[in-house]
């Protein structure tokens, strides 16, 4: 029997998958992994030498904010995914904020088709939910490039904006997949607006404070429950929170961001100002610590970075007049494994909570883990070196970032999607996104 033969092989990595960690080779063909083994160079079309490096499944940020349309001139796809795949980020879920929102089925169409072969990683795209759109759900969630539903319970504007029982209650009863929600009280956030002090960011935590978030996420789970829902909290800021939701993992799954537990207030508000200005606000010490034992004890499920860039100009204005939300994506992989080298979590840990964990709640189909007839999907990382993240290395349009100036230990060294070296050692290959499959909007009649 002749020997299997493949277009491109990684090789002499320490690969991280279910069976743990070891250094094996990983053949590629057509995109696909088709062999993880020892593996004769001469059968490969070309060679990537891994030596000294991890190979982990790809990282996917399952939620980022890339602006369009409508909003150009803080990102667009083709600068947001840059910045992905140059910090090791195979994939993006992107939200639905966006002018026009993405509420319909010609909206995430029009999205799907700006993003293929034109952004850097692989894609999908979350449908916001409305009053108006609510009984197109469960078709809209389930139509090619979907990620399932964002509700905005708080913190947006227009008809995104969906704050009542009612509307929840129906949205609830009618859609399938699990449901990603920004989790704060609307009513409270309106009744405190005096409590923000003209200049001063670091009084956005104390107007949106525990109590709007908590309040909020109380009311989601009680709404879930009444409706068998499965939704998923966004970037947990509270300790008040997570206590809540280890008590409710059969209703609710838990994301939490890398700034949530890196930024601490006030120490952050006084030497980046508003650049931290973001909802929910970054909170203290005594909520982060609580973040870390929420993720430490598996009550967090994902790490998503709520890449939210405007530019230095929109930030330069006296807070409150200027907008909520930081550059993240291209600083999920280094900060987080900065985390690891430095004992708050573990490596395997890591790669649950970037990679499995979004196979495991949205139902991504062969993206998630490295293992035959999976998408050849890697994040390539050097463990040992040390590195300061700087702006100028930004690839975000925004081209800053909160983190520069922070040495961290952990740098991600090749981006792979499908078998194409998207970044290796900071140089971008050619763009080739395509959008990411889900076994829940899966189209019938597909070829096998």
């Amino acid at each position: 029997m002749m020997a299997e033969t493949f277009d491109i092989l990684f090789k002499g990595g320490t690969v991280v998958n279910h069976t743990g960690e070891a250094p094996v080779d990983i053949g590629v063909r057509d995109g696909r992994i088709r062999a993880i083994e020892e593996i004769d160079a001469t059968r490969a079309g070309r060679t990537v030498d891994a030596r000294g490096l991890h190979i982990l499944p790809g990282v996917i940020d399952t939620q980022v904010h890339f602006r369009e349309p409508g909003m150009e001139h803080k990102e667009d796809l083709e600068t947001g995914s840059r910045a992905a795949v140059l910090g090791g980020v195979t994939a993006v879920f992107e939200m639905p904020n966006t002018s026009p929102p993405t509420t319909s089925p010609e909206a995430l169409a029009a999205k799907v088709a700006a993003g293929t072969d034109r952004m850097h990683c692989d894609f999908a795209f979350f449908v916001g939910a409305t009053r108006e759109n609510a009984g197109d759900l469960p078709e809209l969630e389930r139509l090619p490039g979907a990620a399932g539903v964002k509700i905005f319970a708080g913190s947006s504007t227009g008809n995104l904006l969906v704050d009542d029982d009612e509307t929840l209650t129906r949205i609830f009863s009618t859609i399938r997949r699990r449901c990603s929600i920004h989790s704060e009280w609307e009513a409270r956030l309106r009744e405190r607006l005096s409590v923000r002090r003209v200049g001063d960011p670091s009084s956005h935590s104390e107007w949106r404070d525990p109590v709007a978030a908590l309040n909020s996420t109380e009311r989601l789970l009680r709404l879930a429950r009444a409706t068998g829902a499965r939704i998923h909290i966004l970037h947990i800021s509270t300790g008040d929170e997570m206590a809540l939701l280890s008590h409710n993992k059969e209703v609710a799954t838990v994301e939490v961001t890398p700034q949530h537990l890196t930024l601490v207030a006030p120490e952050a508000y006084k030497r980046l100002g508003t650049k931290v200005q973001q909802n929910p606000p970054i909170r203290d010490r005594a909520h982060q610590e609580l973040l870390w034992w929420g993720l430490q004890q598996g009550v967090v499920d994902i790490i998503g970075s709520d890449h939210a860039p405007h530019t230095l100009e929109e930030k330069a204005g006296t807070y409150p007049a200027t907008p909520s939300g930081m550059p993240g994506v291209q600083t999920l992989v280094p900060i987080m494994l900065d985390h690891v080298n430095a004992g708050r979590l573990t490596l395997a840990r890591f790669v649950d909570l970037t990679s499995t964990a979004a196979q495991r709640l949205f139902g991504t189909s062969c993206k998630g883990r490295i293992a035959v007839g999976y998408d050849a999907d890697f994040t390539i990382v050097d463990l040992k070196a040390e590195r300061v993240i700087e702006d100028d290395w930004i690839g975000s349009k925004a081209g800053w970032t909160p983190f520069a100036g922070r040495k961290v230990q952990g740098w991600p060294v090749g981006t792979v999607i499908r078998g194409h070296l998207a970044m290796w050692e900071g140089e971008l290959g050619q763009a080739t996104g395509q959008p990411v499959r889900f076994g829940e909007g899966l189209p019938q009649g597909a070829p096998a």
